[in-house]
């Protein structure tokens, strides 16, 4: 097993175990923390292991960390729907 592709598997696991926590602000310092180290993993793992690989690992990631994912599509379309007030 490739490094990148162990230590997707050990950020996942860190993940998951970081969800189940309690803690005071619902895990959003935890989420930063986890999005900012999987996005050089993402493109680590799809560098050295494929585009079919990467993507697997993207939806895993995105399946744990739906809630931050969700709130930036709603914060998108929210921008989107604005328009300039006349």
């Amino acid at each position: 097993m490739s490094a990148p592709l162990l230590l997707a598997l050990v950020w996942l696991v860190a993940v998951n175990v970081g969800g189940l926590l309690p803690t005071k602000d619902y895990h959003w310092r935890f989420a930063y923390v986890m999005i900012a180290l999987g996005i050089p993993l993402l493109g680590w793992v799809t560098w050295t292991q494929g585009p079919i690989v990467g993507l697997l690992f993207l939806a895993a990631g995105a399946s744990v960390l739906r809630w931050p994912l969700i709130y930036l599509m709603r914060w998108l379309r929210g921008a989107k729907r604005s328009e300039p007030v006349e």
